[in-house]
């Protein structure tokens, strides 16, 4: 059968969607009809163009969204004042070149609050109107199958800290039970929810760079563990879970091995695993995969990046199969989709793709799913 393209979630957003976005972050006055119809809009363009590259499983692009992880502070209490900035340990190993980026403005300014009371709900109210929004799409433009990004508690816990919880275990239990519903809801509407858990691999050398490998492995169990809690009620074939290094140009050269968390990975509560295998720095690790071919679960479905999200070459079609084949040798055609790296408008107003690029890397992805044999 036919590999199927999808992509990790984020798409370019217009700078219409991004000046609305940022006029909410700062608290500045907006006409919330217009928001809604700009997001609307947004999102109906967003699936028309994956549509139109041959993208098979659809998502909103996290249009109304300000980043994956921190949109969060929007739609739950208990978040406020600002959290600690660290620089991720590979860019603090080359200081020229972390001053150099920042100074370019190659770093995205957003609000990142600490927790600092009780985590529940304002609601779904928003999350109600993306669902709408996109199934009002994929409707319009005949796209039959989508799915919806929603962090992780891990991811959440990484980017807005905890100062209010008396440990971080029960920080995290706390946001498994808030954002339960919100998986629940996701996937009731016919979606497929897909989890965002950097958590699992950048927060090694970003939040646990002085732990051993295998202190932080155990930290990730806990992040797995309330995870599981708040998909209780969730099927797990209705589940994706991405999971990578930091979506950014650098040196990468504190990555974790795919080697050391690939059991971690297998473990997840998701049948679907979304994975970076184009960049530089992990391009090599499909080997992990075919090394421990026996240890792949018969039910997962392996979603390699081809396509990287962090510069603007064009991957050839051919490289994208080629990439494509080596994890089809292992599982089969029905258990691999084409994917991308990450995301192509992980924050709001910033990404170091070109919109255009961006589409044209979808394409190409498209294409090259299509030229497995």
């Amino acid at each position: 059968m036919p590999v199927d393209a999808t992509h990790v979630g984020s798409l370019p957003r217009s700078q219409e969607v991004v000046d609305f976005l940022f006029a909410r972050e700062r608290g500045e006055d907006y006409d919330p009809e217009a928001f809604a119809a700009c997001m609307t809009d947004a999102v109906s363009d967003a699936v028309r163009r994956q549509v139109e590259a041959g993208i098979g499983i659809v998502s909103d692009g996290e249009m109304s969204k300000i980043s994956y992880a921190t949109y969060v502070k929007d739609r739950y209490t208990g978040f406020g004042g600002d959290s600690p900035r660290n620089a991720p340990a590979d860019l603090k190993l080359y200081p020229t070149f972390l001053d150099r980026i920042a100074k370019s403005g190659g770093t995205p300014k957003y609000a990142r609050p600490m927790c600092v009371g009780e985590v529940r709900s304002k609601g779904q109210g928003e999350l109600d109107s993306d669902i709408a929004n996109l199934r009002a799409a994929m409707d319009a433009h005949g796209a039959d199958r989508g799915f919806m990004n929603a962090a992780s508690p891990g991811v959440i816990a990484l980017f807005l800290q905890n100062d209010h919880y008396p440990t971080r275990d029960a920080y995290l239990a706390a946001l498994s039970d808030a954002m339960k519903t919100e998986y629940e809801t996701i996937v009731a509407a016919g979606l497929d929810l897909q989890l965002d858990c950097p958590d699992l691999a950048l927060s090694r050398h970003m939040l646990f760079a002085d732990l051993s490998d295998e202190a932080f492995l155990k930290i990730a169990a806990g992040h797995i563990e309330a995870l599981r809690a708040a998909l209780a009620d969730v099927p797990q074939d209705r589940v994706r879970l991405h999971i990578c290094w930091g979506n950014y140009e650098g040196p990468h050269v504190c990555d974790i091995g795919m080697d050391k968390v690939f059991d971690m990975l297998m473990s997840v509560p998701a049948r679907y695993v979304l994975f970076e295998t184009s960049n530089p720095r992990h391009g090599h690790e499909w080997q992990v995969f075919r090394d421990r071919r026996a240890d792949i679960p018969d039910d997962k479905v392996l979603v390699p990046g081809c396509v990287d999200t962090t510069t603007n070459f064009v991957e050839h079609p051919d490289l994208v199969a080629e990439r494509l084949s080596r994890f089809v040798d292992l599982v089969g055609s029905d258990r691999v989709i084409a994917g991308s790296d990450c995301g192509f408008g992980t924050f709001a107003g910033f990404g170091a793709v070109d919109p255009e690029i961006a589409w044209a890397k979808l394409a190409t992805l498209a294409e090259g799913a299509r030229r497995v044999p």
